[in-house]
Protein backbone atom coordinates (compact mmCIF):
# COMPACT_ATOMS: atom_id res chain seq x y z
CA UNK A 1 0.00 0.00 0.00
CA UNK A 2 2.86 2.35 0.88
CA UNK A 3 4.51 1.65 -2.49
CA UNK A 4 1.23 2.33 -4.28
CA UNK A 5 0.85 5.69 -2.48
CA UNK A 6 4.40 6.61 -3.44
CA UNK A 7 3.75 5.82 -7.09
CA UNK A 8 0.51 7.80 -7.08
CA UNK A 9 2.30 10.76 -5.47
CA UNK A 10 5.13 10.62 -8.03
CA UNK A 11 2.68 10.42 -10.91
CA UNK A 12 0.71 13.37 -9.53
CA UNK A 13 3.88 15.42 -9.25
CA UNK A 14 4.78 14.61 -12.87
CA UNK A 15 1.32 15.61 -14.10
CA UNK A 16 1.39 18.83 -12.09
CA UNK A 17 4.88 19.67 -13.37
CA UNK A 18 3.84 19.10 -16.99
CA UNK A 19 0.69 21.18 -16.46
CA UNK A 20 2.73 24.01 -14.95
CA UNK A 21 5.09 23.94 -17.92
CA UNK A 22 2.23 23.91 -20.39
CA UNK A 23 0.73 26.95 -18.67
CA UNK A 24 3.89 28.88 -19.55
CA UNK A 25 3.31 28.25 -23.28
CA UNK A 26 0.36 30.28 -24.54
CA UNK A 27 -2.51 28.34 -26.12
CA UNK A 28 -0.90 24.97 -25.38
CA UNK A 29 1.32 25.13 -28.47
CA UNK A 30 4.37 27.06 -29.63
CA UNK A 31 3.61 28.15 -33.18
CA UNK A 32 6.21 29.49 -35.64
CA UNK A 33 5.33 30.99 -39.03
CA UNK A 34 7.60 30.76 -42.08
CA UNK A 35 6.52 33.57 -44.40
CA UNK A 36 8.30 33.86 -47.76
CA UNK A 37 8.09 33.72 -51.56
CA UNK A 38 7.03 30.20 -52.56
CA UNK A 39 5.97 30.79 -56.17
CA UNK A 40 7.92 33.71 -57.58
CA UNK A 41 11.42 34.92 -58.35
CA UNK A 42 12.79 33.83 -54.92
CA UNK A 43 11.06 30.45 -54.66
CA UNK A 44 14.33 28.48 -54.89
CA UNK A 45 16.28 31.05 -52.88
CA UNK A 46 14.11 30.27 -49.84
CA UNK A 47 10.58 29.09 -50.52
CA UNK A 48 9.27 25.73 -49.37
CA UNK A 49 12.87 24.63 -48.90
CA UNK A 50 13.14 26.99 -45.92
CA UNK A 51 9.95 25.45 -44.53
CA UNK A 52 11.60 22.02 -44.67
CA UNK A 53 14.64 23.39 -42.84
CA UNK A 54 12.37 24.80 -40.12
CA UNK A 55 10.72 21.39 -39.71
CA UNK A 56 14.15 19.79 -39.37
CA UNK A 57 14.94 22.19 -36.54
CA UNK A 58 11.73 21.24 -34.73
CA UNK A 59 12.51 17.56 -35.21
CA UNK A 60 16.06 18.00 -33.92
CA UNK A 61 14.78 19.92 -30.88
CA UNK A 62 12.52 17.01 -30.03
CA UNK A 63 9.13 18.17 -31.30
CA UNK A 64 8.08 19.76 -28.00
CA UNK A 65 9.11 22.66 -25.80
CA UNK A 66 7.87 23.36 -22.25
CA UNK A 67 5.83 20.19 -22.51
CA UNK A 68 3.74 21.37 -25.47
CA UNK A 69 3.99 20.64 -29.21
CA UNK A 70 5.81 22.90 -31.66
CA UNK A 71 3.95 23.72 -34.87
CA UNK A 72 5.31 25.19 -38.12
CA UNK A 73 2.88 27.07 -40.37
CA UNK A 74 3.82 28.64 -43.68
CA UNK A 75 2.46 30.94 -46.39
CA UNK A 76 3.45 32.56 -49.69
CA UNK A 77 3.58 36.36 -49.45
CA UNK A 78 4.02 36.73 -53.26
CA UNK A 79 6.67 39.44 -52.66
CA UNK A 80 3.90 41.90 -51.75
CA UNK A 81 4.16 43.82 -48.46
CA UNK A 82 0.38 44.25 -48.17
CA UNK A 83 -0.23 40.52 -48.67
CA UNK A 84 2.48 39.69 -46.14
CA UNK A 85 1.11 42.14 -43.58
CA UNK A 86 -2.39 40.72 -43.91
CA UNK A 87 -1.12 37.17 -43.42
CA UNK A 88 1.00 38.21 -40.44
CA UNK A 89 -1.91 40.06 -38.83
CA UNK A 90 -4.18 37.02 -39.19
CA UNK A 91 -1.46 34.76 -37.83
CA UNK A 92 -1.03 36.94 -34.76
CA UNK A 93 -4.67 37.84 -34.09
CA UNK A 94 -6.48 34.65 -35.07
CA UNK A 95 -4.02 31.78 -35.42
CA UNK A 96 -1.93 32.69 -32.35
CA UNK A 97 1.43 32.49 -34.09
CA UNK A 98 4.22 33.33 -31.64
CA UNK A 99 7.01 34.35 -34.06
CA UNK A 100 7.51 34.83 -37.80
CA UNK A 101 10.70 33.89 -39.62
CA UNK A 102 12.46 33.87 -43.01
CA UNK A 103 10.69 36.88 -44.64
CA UNK A 104 12.38 36.94 -48.04
CA UNK A 105 12.15 40.33 -49.80
CA UNK A 106 13.25 43.45 -47.94
CA UNK A 107 10.06 45.46 -48.44
CA UNK A 108 8.08 42.56 -46.99
CA UNK A 109 10.46 42.08 -44.07
CA UNK A 110 10.32 45.78 -43.16
CA UNK A 111 6.51 45.76 -43.27
CA UNK A 112 6.13 42.62 -41.16
CA UNK A 113 8.82 43.69 -38.70
CA UNK A 114 6.98 46.99 -38.24
CA UNK A 115 3.68 45.20 -37.61
CA UNK A 116 5.41 42.81 -35.22
CA UNK A 117 6.76 45.72 -33.21
CA UNK A 118 3.18 46.99 -32.83
CA UNK A 119 2.00 43.51 -31.81
CA UNK A 120 5.08 42.87 -29.63
CA UNK A 121 5.98 39.72 -31.55
CA UNK A 122 9.37 38.35 -32.58
CA UNK A 123 10.61 38.27 -36.18
CA UNK A 124 13.82 36.51 -37.22
CA UNK A 125 14.80 37.40 -40.80
CA UNK A 126 16.99 35.17 -42.96
CA UNK A 127 15.74 35.86 -46.48
CA UNK A 128 15.77 39.67 -46.69
CA UNK A 129 18.93 41.72 -47.13
CA UNK A 130 18.41 45.38 -46.24
CA UNK A 131 20.54 46.55 -43.32
CA UNK A 132 17.70 48.93 -42.39
CA UNK A 133 16.21 45.98 -40.49
CA UNK A 134 18.86 46.51 -37.82
CA UNK A 135 19.48 50.15 -38.69
CA UNK A 136 16.96 52.96 -38.86
CA UNK A 137 13.98 50.57 -38.72
CA UNK A 138 15.23 48.15 -36.07
CA UNK A 139 12.95 47.05 -33.22
CA UNK A 140 13.48 45.35 -29.83
CA UNK A 141 11.81 42.21 -31.22
CA UNK A 142 13.46 42.06 -34.66
CA UNK A 143 16.48 39.87 -35.45
CA UNK A 144 18.48 39.63 -38.68
CA UNK A 145 20.32 36.37 -39.12
CA UNK A 146 21.88 35.04 -42.33
CA UNK A 147 23.32 38.05 -44.17
CA UNK A 148 22.67 41.67 -45.04
CA UNK A 149 23.62 44.22 -47.67
CA UNK A 150 26.60 45.44 -45.65
CA UNK A 151 28.13 41.95 -45.42
CA UNK A 152 27.61 41.35 -49.14
CA UNK A 153 29.26 44.66 -49.98
CA UNK A 154 32.27 43.87 -47.79
CA UNK A 155 32.62 40.33 -49.13
CA UNK A 156 32.00 40.41 -52.88
CA UNK A 157 32.53 44.14 -53.42
CA UNK A 158 35.77 44.23 -51.45
CA UNK A 159 37.27 41.25 -53.22
CA UNK A 160 36.66 42.65 -56.69
CA UNK A 161 38.01 46.13 -55.93
CA UNK A 162 41.16 44.63 -54.47
CA UNK A 163 41.61 42.65 -57.69
CA UNK A 164 41.33 45.56 -60.12
CA UNK A 165 37.57 45.93 -60.41
CA UNK A 166 37.56 49.65 -59.74
CA UNK A 167 34.91 51.03 -62.14
CA UNK A 168 31.38 49.90 -61.28
CA UNK A 169 27.98 50.11 -62.96
CA UNK A 170 24.96 48.77 -61.06
CA UNK A 171 21.91 46.86 -62.29
CA UNK A 172 19.60 47.35 -59.34
CA UNK A 173 16.27 45.81 -58.36
CA UNK A 174 13.80 48.68 -58.00
CA UNK A 175 12.82 48.29 -54.34
CA UNK A 176 14.29 48.59 -50.83
CA UNK A 177 16.66 45.63 -51.08
CA UNK A 178 18.21 46.79 -54.35
CA UNK A 179 18.68 50.38 -53.16
CA UNK A 180 20.29 49.20 -49.94
CA UNK A 181 22.63 46.75 -51.68
CA UNK A 182 23.68 49.32 -54.30
CA UNK A 183 24.19 51.97 -51.64
CA UNK A 184 26.25 49.78 -49.30
CA UNK A 185 28.43 48.44 -52.12
CA UNK A 186 28.94 51.89 -53.66
CA UNK A 187 30.19 53.25 -50.34
CA UNK A 188 32.57 50.34 -49.94
CA UNK A 189 33.88 50.56 -53.52
CA UNK A 190 34.57 54.29 -53.12
CA UNK A 191 36.25 53.78 -49.73
CA UNK A 192 38.68 51.40 -51.45
CA UNK A 193 39.55 53.93 -54.17
CA UNK A 194 37.12 52.72 -56.84
CA UNK A 195 34.40 54.69 -58.59
CA UNK A 196 30.77 54.21 -59.61
CA UNK A 197 30.22 55.29 -63.22
CA UNK A 198 26.49 54.66 -63.41
CA UNK A 199 23.42 52.68 -62.39
CA UNK A 200 20.05 51.63 -63.75
CA UNK A 201 17.04 50.19 -61.94
CA UNK A 202 14.86 47.35 -63.18
CA UNK A 203 11.50 46.00 -61.99
CA UNK A 204 11.29 42.83 -59.90
CA UNK A 205 10.92 39.69 -62.02
CA UNK A 206 12.29 41.32 -65.18
CA UNK A 207 12.67 39.06 -68.21
CA UNK A 208 14.64 41.29 -70.56
CA UNK A 209 17.88 42.85 -69.31
CA UNK A 210 19.25 43.70 -72.74
CA UNK A 211 18.84 47.49 -72.55
CA UNK A 212 20.21 47.58 -69.00
CA UNK A 213 23.24 45.50 -69.95
CA UNK A 214 23.96 47.63 -73.03
CA UNK A 215 23.92 50.75 -70.83
CA UNK A 216 26.36 49.07 -68.48
CA UNK A 217 28.60 48.00 -71.35
CA UNK A 218 28.63 51.49 -72.79
CA UNK A 219 29.60 53.07 -69.46
CA UNK A 220 33.18 51.83 -69.58
CA UNK A 221 32.78 49.95 -66.30
CA UNK A 222 34.95 46.91 -65.69
CA UNK A 223 32.51 45.51 -63.12
CA UNK A 224 28.74 45.23 -63.44
CA UNK A 225 27.29 44.99 -59.95
CA UNK A 226 24.08 42.94 -59.91
CA UNK A 227 22.18 44.44 -56.99
CA UNK A 228 19.34 41.96 -57.37
CA UNK A 229 18.72 38.31 -56.49
CA UNK A 230 17.11 35.03 -57.49
CA UNK A 231 15.94 34.62 -61.07
CA UNK A 232 16.64 38.29 -61.80
CA UNK A 233 20.36 37.73 -61.19
CA UNK A 234 20.33 34.44 -63.11
CA UNK A 235 18.62 36.03 -66.13
CA UNK A 236 21.03 38.97 -66.12
CA UNK A 237 24.03 36.63 -66.04
CA UNK A 238 22.67 34.50 -68.89
CA UNK A 239 21.96 37.51 -71.07
CA UNK A 240 25.35 39.09 -70.30
CA UNK A 241 26.96 35.89 -71.54
CA UNK A 242 24.80 35.92 -74.69
CA UNK A 243 25.90 39.50 -75.45
CA UNK A 244 29.55 38.56 -74.99
CA UNK A 245 29.95 41.06 -72.15
CA UNK A 246 31.89 38.77 -69.85
CA UNK A 247 33.98 37.41 -72.74
CA UNK A 248 35.09 40.99 -73.37
CA UNK A 249 36.66 41.21 -69.92
CA UNK A 250 33.90 42.90 -67.94
CA UNK A 251 33.34 41.14 -64.64
CA UNK A 252 29.96 40.42 -63.09
CA UNK A 253 29.56 40.86 -59.36
CA UNK A 254 26.68 38.67 -58.21
CA UNK A 255 26.13 40.57 -54.98
CA UNK A 256 23.42 38.20 -53.76
CA UNK A 257 23.63 34.78 -55.35
CA UNK A 258 23.40 31.43 -53.57
CA UNK A 259 23.92 27.78 -54.30
CA UNK A 260 20.28 27.39 -55.34
CA UNK A 261 20.64 29.94 -58.14
CA UNK A 262 24.05 28.64 -59.25
CA UNK A 263 22.53 25.16 -59.59
CA UNK A 264 19.63 26.55 -61.61
CA UNK A 265 21.95 28.53 -63.87
CA UNK A 266 24.52 25.78 -64.32
CA UNK A 267 28.30 25.90 -64.04
CA UNK A 268 28.82 26.71 -67.71
CA UNK A 269 27.08 30.08 -67.34
CA UNK A 270 28.00 30.75 -63.69
CA UNK A 271 31.68 29.73 -63.75
CA UNK A 272 34.09 32.30 -62.36
CA UNK A 273 31.47 34.32 -60.47
CA UNK A 274 32.49 35.53 -57.04
CA UNK A 275 29.83 35.58 -54.35
CA UNK A 276 29.42 35.68 -50.60
CA UNK A 277 27.53 33.13 -48.51
CA UNK A 278 27.52 32.33 -44.83
CA UNK A 279 27.44 28.57 -45.26
CA UNK A 280 28.39 25.89 -47.79
CA UNK A 281 27.65 22.19 -47.58
CA UNK A 282 31.18 20.94 -48.33
CA UNK A 283 33.17 23.03 -45.84
CA UNK A 284 33.46 20.39 -43.11
CA UNK A 285 32.09 17.05 -41.88
CA UNK A 286 29.33 18.65 -39.78
CA UNK A 287 28.03 20.61 -42.77
CA UNK A 288 28.23 17.55 -45.01
CA UNK A 289 26.24 15.45 -42.52
CA UNK A 290 23.51 18.09 -42.23
CA UNK A 291 23.42 18.58 -45.99
CA UNK A 292 23.00 14.84 -46.58
CA UNK A 293 19.99 14.76 -44.26
CA UNK A 294 18.52 17.77 -46.04
CA UNK A 295 19.24 16.25 -49.46
CA UNK A 296 17.48 13.04 -48.44
CA UNK A 297 14.38 15.07 -47.51
CA UNK A 298 14.31 17.55 -50.39
CA UNK A 299 16.46 16.25 -53.25
CA UNK A 300 18.70 19.33 -53.11
CA UNK A 301 21.50 20.86 -51.09
CA UNK A 302 20.68 23.82 -48.83
CA UNK A 303 21.98 27.37 -49.18
CA UNK A 304 22.61 29.88 -46.37
CA UNK A 305 18.94 30.94 -46.31
CA UNK A 306 17.73 27.40 -45.69
CA UNK A 307 20.31 26.59 -43.01
CA UNK A 308 19.92 30.07 -41.54
CA UNK A 309 16.20 29.38 -41.13
CA UNK A 310 17.04 26.11 -39.38
CA UNK A 311 19.28 28.12 -37.04
CA UNK A 312 16.66 30.76 -36.22
CA UNK A 313 14.01 28.19 -35.35
CA UNK A 314 16.46 26.23 -33.20
CA UNK A 315 17.72 29.36 -31.41
CA UNK A 316 14.19 30.58 -30.78
CA UNK A 317 13.21 27.24 -29.24
CA UNK A 318 16.33 27.25 -27.06
CA UNK A 319 15.35 30.71 -25.82
CA UNK A 320 11.77 29.63 -25.09
CA UNK A 321 13.06 26.61 -23.19
CA UNK A 322 15.51 28.69 -21.16
CA UNK A 323 12.94 31.41 -20.45
CA UNK A 324 10.35 28.87 -19.33
CA UNK A 325 7.75 30.72 -21.39
CA UNK A 326 6.98 31.79 -24.97
CA UNK A 327 6.14 35.34 -23.85
CA UNK A 328 7.85 37.82 -26.15
CA UNK A 329 9.79 40.02 -23.71
CA UNK A 330 11.79 37.33 -21.87
CA UNK A 331 12.40 35.35 -25.07
CA UNK A 332 13.63 38.44 -26.95
CA UNK A 333 15.93 39.28 -24.03
CA UNK A 334 17.51 35.83 -24.18
CA UNK A 335 17.84 35.94 -27.97
CA UNK A 336 19.95 39.07 -27.51
CA UNK A 337 22.08 37.41 -24.82
CA UNK A 338 22.54 33.79 -25.89
CA UNK A 339 25.52 32.77 -28.06
CA UNK A 340 24.70 31.10 -31.38
CA UNK A 341 26.41 27.75 -31.70
CA UNK A 342 24.95 25.31 -34.21
CA UNK A 343 25.58 23.87 -37.66
CA UNK A 344 25.03 27.31 -39.21
CA UNK A 345 27.10 29.62 -37.02
CA UNK A 346 30.03 29.19 -34.65
CA UNK A 347 30.57 31.71 -31.86
CA UNK A 348 27.74 33.81 -33.23
CA UNK A 349 26.56 36.76 -31.17
CA UNK A 350 23.53 39.02 -31.39
CA UNK A 351 24.07 42.77 -31.14
CA UNK A 352 21.66 45.08 -29.25
CA UNK A 353 20.14 46.08 -32.62
CA UNK A 354 19.25 42.44 -33.43
CA UNK A 355 22.05 41.76 -35.94
CA UNK A 356 23.53 38.26 -35.56
CA UNK A 357 27.27 38.40 -36.19
CA UNK A 358 29.18 35.39 -37.52
CA UNK A 359 31.86 34.63 -40.10
CA UNK A 360 30.94 34.68 -43.79
CA UNK A 361 32.86 33.37 -46.79
CA UNK A 362 33.87 34.51 -50.24
CA UNK A 363 33.46 31.80 -52.88
CA UNK A 364 34.16 31.44 -56.57
CA UNK A 365 31.99 29.25 -58.76
CA UNK A 366 33.97 26.35 -60.22
CA UNK A 367 34.47 25.68 -63.90
CA UNK A 368 32.63 22.60 -65.17
CA UNK A 369 35.86 20.62 -65.45
CA UNK A 370 36.74 21.44 -61.82
CA UNK A 371 33.53 20.02 -60.40
CA UNK A 372 33.58 16.47 -59.05
CA UNK A 373 29.86 16.04 -58.57
CA UNK A 374 26.39 17.48 -59.07
CA UNK A 375 26.60 19.85 -56.10
CA UNK A 376 30.36 20.47 -56.12
CA UNK A 377 30.13 24.10 -57.20
CA UNK A 378 32.24 26.36 -54.98
CA UNK A 379 35.84 26.89 -54.07
CA UNK A 380 36.43 29.02 -51.00
CA UNK A 381 38.59 32.08 -51.59
CA UNK A 382 38.52 33.75 -48.19
CA UNK A 383 36.82 33.98 -44.83
CA UNK A 384 35.17 37.32 -44.04
CA UNK A 385 35.35 37.65 -40.23
CA UNK A 386 32.09 38.63 -38.56
CA UNK A 387 33.67 41.72 -37.05
CA UNK A 388 34.56 42.92 -40.54
CA UNK A 389 31.29 41.86 -42.18
CA UNK A 390 28.89 43.30 -39.60
CA UNK A 391 30.41 45.15 -36.65
CA UNK A 392 31.27 48.38 -38.47
CA UNK A 393 27.53 49.07 -38.56
CA UNK A 394 26.09 51.50 -36.03
CA UNK A 395 24.90 49.51 -33.03
CA UNK A 396 23.06 51.72 -30.60
CA UNK A 397 20.27 49.23 -29.97
CA UNK A 398 16.58 49.91 -30.53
Amino acid sequence: MKILKTLVFALSCTVLTQAASAQQASDGVVKIGILNDQSGVYADFGGKWSVEAARMAVQDFGGKVLGVPIEIVSADHQNKPDVASNIARQWYDTDKVDAIMELTTSSVALAVQGLSKEKKKITMVTGAATSDLTGKQCTPYGFHWAYDTHALAVGTGGALVENGGNKWFFLTADYAFGYSLEGETSKFVKSKGGQVVGAVRHPLSANDFSSFLLQAQGSGANVIGLANAGLDTANAIKQASEFGITQGGTRLAALLFTLAEVKGLGLKAAQGLTLTEGWYWDQNDENRAFAKRYLDKTGRMPNMIHVGTYSTVLQYLKAVQKAGTDATEPVAKLLHEMPVEDVFAKKGKVLPNGRMVYDMYLFQVKKPDESKGEWDMYKQLAKVPGDEAFLSMADSGC
